[in-house]
């Protein structure tokens, strides 16, 4: 199964292991993996903050770079969301509607490709200790893809998995919310880590780098022990 991997910006620039694991965990499980180097920012940022005419040559030059996959695979329930939103933007698009429909239809999240396209819930991982993980709100309410990480990480060997109260609030990150409204913004994280601390965990897991780096930068300004891992990291633990 030939998988094209869409890294994202955030992957790309700050969480390089991330991408690793994910290329990894995928070549483990008998993928062929394919990394378009043309890709670039698939223009959520500009398109979430109104400028959505602005935001469509990037949306384009994405469509362009994975005309030619079978999956699409991204470690960011998000991003993976954009995509699925191209079809909307370029609805009534006498060119770009199809293209857009198309990649859509055949992108997927990382654990959510893993469990429904794969069909598998143990990947044969292995990490010791307690562990809580944070539904990011793209991947869960937009995405819909709520399950799939809970299963993977249930059959993580030695891996305690206890579930984070108020999972389904919000990190505060929210791409541009954490610029435009930075007080709220802060409370908001520091309630999700006030949450993560009362687990006992000795990890917070994610499959989102903004929240991870929203949570994450919150917990190490605060001196918490508590690791921070992306769940595609979880899954490449052996």
């Amino acid at each position: 199964m030939k998988v094209t991997l869409f890294a994202t910006c955030l992957v790309d620039m700050f969480q390089g292991d991330v991408g690793k694991a994910v290329v990894e965990v995928l070549e483990r499980l008998g993928c062929e993996i394919d990394f378009p180097e043309q890709q670039i920012c698939c223009g959520q940022p500009a398109y979430n903050s109104g400028y959505v005419k602005e935001s469509k040559s990037a949306m384009k030059r994405m469509i362009t770079a994975f005309e030619h996959a079978e999956y699409v695979v991204s470690p960011s329930g998000s991003c993976a969301y954009m995509f699925k939103e191209y079809s909307e933007v370029f609805k009534g698009d006498p060119l770009w509607e199809s293209k857009a429909s198309a990649l859509a239809a055949k992108t997927y999240e990382f654990t959510e490709f893993i469990v429904n396209v794969l069909k598998m819930e143990d990947v044969g991982a292995h990490l010791e200790g307690k562990a809580t993980y944070h539904s990011s709100c793209h991947m869960t309410r937009l995405l819909g893809v709520t399950e799939a990480p809970i299963k993977l990480l249930q059959n993580v060997d030695g891996l305690q998995y206890v579930e984070l109260p108020g999972k389904d609030r919000c990190c505060g990150f929210g791409g541009t919310f954490s610029v435009k409204m930075g007080n709220i913004s802060g409370e908001m994280v520091h309630e999700k880590v006030h949450h993560v601390e009362e687990t006992g965990a000795d990890y917070l897991i994610g499959a989102d780098a903004g929240c991870l780096i929203n949570i994450g930068g919150r917990i190490h300004r605060q001196g918490k022990p508590i690791k921070v891992m992306h769940i595609a990291e979880v899954l490449n633990c052996r």
